[in-house]
């Protein structure tokens, strides 16, 4: 079994990686941190984990949890995922990184919409870990800095098409809906169930900060700099993002073109659906799973293309794509521990 540690256990990403965790056949976790529990049994903390996870919650210790693992998962808050790489590295661990701290390449950008980087020098070694563009960068990488929720959803249906020309670069708009737990665990005015249930909402309408990771990466896939209209919006739901991206086609583009650029750049792959004509993507059906569904419709008023995709936001948007590059930075079968069908109902 090869040993590996979360830094950040206390969150819904970080429980996440541990229910996965513990049904990997060749992965084994050795140690899970955790500020406010530390100390506390991770079953007392999670009743969910019983009997699958007999650890208690350590201390934020970069080194002694690197010293004890092949490979951390880092389910810390940007800030926080900096100021520990570096100590994790040094240590000779692999790091898989699900913040924001490492996935924009131009520092100047990463501190106009998060912070402050303590550690620059690591923005050009780190991966950007969507498997499906970068996999064969992210097998030999120390350092894979784990896409966003919100970013998955919208750059999967998207970069084929831009990278085979079958739409326009310019006026791109994307709409997406996300289950709650996209805003975290901590307690927040906002997200209590009176505020949440029977409402749905759009939020950062004035820019979300996952739109510099969405335009940097379809800006390669077109080979120009895009811009993205990009508004959230929070669904009173658990998990799930359903997104809706709206493309000007280029000649002789239709939903038959798109449907078969999918297949010509996901027909091997092991978490991407192609849904058929007549079938749109579900949140349900993707829950608990890494699998991103896509469909794809054309407005026949306004002439353009609706490309639309659902994927669980806690699995493939997070600590499932997260297992994904780490199965393939170890050396293991990609789909090691995420094989999980959907649930339903």
């Amino acid at each position: 079994m090869i040993p590996v540690a979360i830094m950040g256990g206390s969150g819904y990403t970080g429980v996440e990686l541990m229910r996965l965790i513990a049904g990997h056949p060749e992965m084994e976790l050795v140690a899970v941190s955790s500020a406010q529990f530390k100390g506390q049994p991770v079953d007392q903390v999670f009743g969910a984990l019983e009997g699958a996870v007999d650890l208690s919650f350590v201390d934020h210790d970069a080194q002694a949890l690197a010293q004890g693992a092949d490979l951390v998962f880092l389910a810390v808050p940007h800030k926080a995922a900096m100021a520990a790489a570096p100590a994790l590295l040094q240590a000779g661990a692999k790091v898989v990184d699900l913040s924001a701290d490492f996935r924009i390449h131009d520092v100047a950008v990463y501190e106009k919409w998060y912070a402050p980087h303590t550690a620059p020098q690591l923005l050009a070694e780190a991966v950007y870990g969507l498997p499906e563009f970068y996999r064969e960068q992210v097998k030999p990488a120390r350092l894979v800095a784990n896409p966003g929720c919100y970013v998955t959803s919208v750059l999967v249906p998207l970069v084929p098409l831009l990278k085979a020309g079958l739409v326009e670069a310019e006026g791109l708009i994307a709409d997406s809906a996300s289950g709650v737990s996209g805003a975290g665990r901590s307690a927040k005015l906002g997200l209590i169930h009176g505020e949440v249930h029977e409402n749905f909402k759009a939020y950062a309408v004035d820019g979300h900060r996952h739109t510099p990771e969405m335009e940097q990466e379809l800006s390669l896939a077109a080979g120009q700099e895009v811009r993205l209209t990009f508004t959230p919006h929070l669904l009173p739901m658990d998990r799930g993002i359903l997104s809706t991206v709206y493309a000007r086609p280029k000649a002789g583009a239709d939903a038959a073109a798109v449907r078969a650029c999918w297949q010509a750049a996901y027909g091997s792959e092991p978490f991407v659906r192609v849904l058929p004509g007549g079938r749109l993507p579900a949140t349900k059906e993707v829950r608990g799973t890494n699998r991103v569904q896509l469909g794809v419709a054309v407005d026949p008023r306004s002439g353009l293309i609706k490309l639309f995709s659902a994927l669980d936001n806690l699995t493939k948007g997070a600590s499932g794509q997260a297992m994904q590059n780490a199965n393939l930075m170890l050396g293991l079968d990609e789909t090691a521990g995420l094989r999980e069908l959907g649930l339903t109902p």
